[in-house]
């Protein structure tokens, strides 16, 4: 008793530090050391309750996660101390039942008050979220205490896996290809370090067997949501899911699962096959790597984009412009026809299991071109463009990258001059500044200047012999198309489709695909992954 009389003598501000200390000593996990204090008298609980003392606990949020870029995305008036609070109460619940392996597998018990919530999904989305604001302190929570790597190898590649995925392939059927696998996989690839996965290990076989038919089954699991075929599509069909996110609903719609899995199918082949002839410098999310703030800022904004349902029909930032300005180096794979031919035709996922993939190196050399909606002009005319005016080129062959057929480009060094034809006035695309991210234009003129359309330009090699490379990014989210036709022999002409994912340690991603079959058919494909040269 004479402890609690003595304590009820110190200050509120020495009791609050006191609390502070205890939550924070040590850093990973819940801030479990402030119950006992809690417990010690009447004065001492109702002084620093969540309820009575919201500030206390929000200090304790910004202490154990990161903050700067959820605040920079969402403006300072959503981080009030109730809800900092509040996502505190609600991250340590979910990192408590990562640790403890529940949802991870289907025989995972589900409480009784959980019957009429999809727990898996909002749990999936909740640190899918986290991820994208992840500046360390997130992944450090998630990785070093919750263990989250390991509930993904459990959900994915355990024999009881909640995805199951590993019993659907040993029984010789798609697995599946929902929302919850969508940010499932994304989840694995940000996760995902190579060290884990052995040559010689069983996990290894069992994720590169899942992998696999995600990468490589084209016809099966798309690539981008909208179609690929629309360069600008007006909506969405994909229902969004609403996240509680700060205290405020946001609907967000997460890309499909083919580009992760390509990304982390390619990187653990890569693994695989070091000090072999294609080993490639893919730079998966190493969880030893601190992101900058803005690491998946594209990603976020990628999300929301899709999650509103109409889309925007000039450039959002899903794209960062500048970015995919530079060298990459990568390889691309593809499957032996006569197999792929069976798939198309019927044949069930093991025959990519028993189908050789041949891989090879490439490396591209890519320049960016960006309409600038201030200072767009028609180069046979001289005048210039006001904002309403400023048209970009219009939409056309997806198979061509989405330029109108007949469409004229001529480059220069400071970028190019792109005419739809003989007799359509000609526009005039600016070069963006060499290793820029910043639209090609001095800070200054940022607000006077934005980029309505992008087009890119390119040379390249590979064992198959040299090739250009020019294409368009669609300006709703992101979306990269580009079109490589080698410029010895006959090797015909090919398409390249996918996503930049990631910022300063970004890898562009996805699928090549034959110019021959019908646009609305199912083609020949095969995936790709490039990283930036360092």
């Amino acid at each position: 008793m004479a402890l609690s009389f003595s304590l009820n003598a110190v200050p509120q501000e020495v009791l609050e530090q006191i609390a502070f200390f205890s939550a924070t000593n040590r850093f990973l996990g819940p801030p479990v050391a402030v119950a006992p204090l809690l417990r010690t008298n009447k004065r001492i609980y109702e002084s620093l309750s969540f309820e009575n003392n919201p500030h206390l606990y929000a200090k304790i949020f910004e202490n154990k996660f990161d903050v700067k870029t959820a605040l920079s995305r969402l403006g300072a008036n959503q981080f009030t101390p109730i809800t900092l609070a509040h996502e505190l109460r609600r991250r340590c619940i979910y990192l408590k039942r990562i640790r403890a392996r529940k949802d991870s597998k289907k025989t995972a018990v589900v409480d009784s008050d959980e019957s009429n919530i999809d727990i898996l999904q909002e749990l999936l989305f909740y640190v899918y979220v986290m991820m994208l604001e992840n500046e360390g302190k997130n992944m450090q929570q998630l990785r070093d205490w919750a263990r989250m790597d390991g509930w993904l190898r459990d959900f994915w590649f355990g024999s009881n896996g909640a995805s199951n995925a590993v019993a659907v392939t040993h029984w010789d059927m798609w697995p599946a290809n929902d929302l919850k696998s969508s940010v499932a996989m994304w989840l694995f690839w940000f996760f995902l370090n190579p060290d884990d996965y052995p040559s010689d290990g069983s996990s290894s076989w069992a994720a590169l067997t899942t992998l696999r038919v995600y990468a490589l089954a084209a016809h099966r699991y798309n690539l981008t949501t909208p179609s690929w075929l629309e360069f600008a599509p007006r909506l969405c069909h994909e229902i969004p899911t609403v996240v509680q996110y700060y205290g405020t609903s946001y609907k967000l719609t997460p890309p499909p699962l083919a580009t992760p899995a390509i990304l982390s199918f390619l990187t653990l082949v890569n693994k695989m096959s070091q000090g072999s002839e294609c080993a490639i410098p893919l730079t998966p999310s190493n969880p030893t790597v601190v992101h900058k703030i803005d690491e998946w800022q594209c990603e976020w904004e990628r999300c929301i984009s899709l999650g509103n349902g109409t889309l925007d029909r000039i450039l959002t930032d899903s794209f960062k412009p500048g970015s995919i300005e530079g060298v990459w180096e990568g390889l691309f794979t593809y499957t032996e026809f006569t197999a792929y031919a069976a798939l198309l035709a019927g044949a069930s996922p093991n025959i990519l299991q028993k189908s050789v993939v041949v891989r090879h190196q490439q490396t591209w050399k890519l320049r960016e071109h960006h309409l600038l909606v201030a200072d767009a002009s028609r180069s046979d005319s001289g005048i210039g463009l006001d904002m309403d005016n400023t048209e970009p080129l219009p939409a056309g062959d997806p198979l061509r990258s989405y330029f109108p057929t007949g469409t004229i480009l001529k480059e220069d060094r400071d970028g190019i001059e792109v005419r739809e034809g003989e007799k359509k006035p000609a526009l005039r695309y600016q070069r963006a500044s060499p290793g820029s991210t910043s639209c090609g234009v001095d800070s200054q003129d940022k607000g006077k200047s934005a980029v309505l359309d992008i087009i890119i330009t390119g040379e390249g090699h590979s064992a198959w012999g040299q090739f250009n490379l020019v294409g368009r990014v669609r300006p709703c989210d992101g979306f990269i198309s580009l079109s490589k036709e080698y410029i010895d022999g006959d090797r015909g002409k090919w398409l390249y489709r996918g996503y930049l994912v990631g910022n300063a340690n970004g890898n562009f991603a996805g699928r090549w695909r034959d110019t021959m079959s019908e646009v609305n058919s199912a083609g020949y494909e095969g995936c790709f992954a490039m990283s930036r040269r360092r």
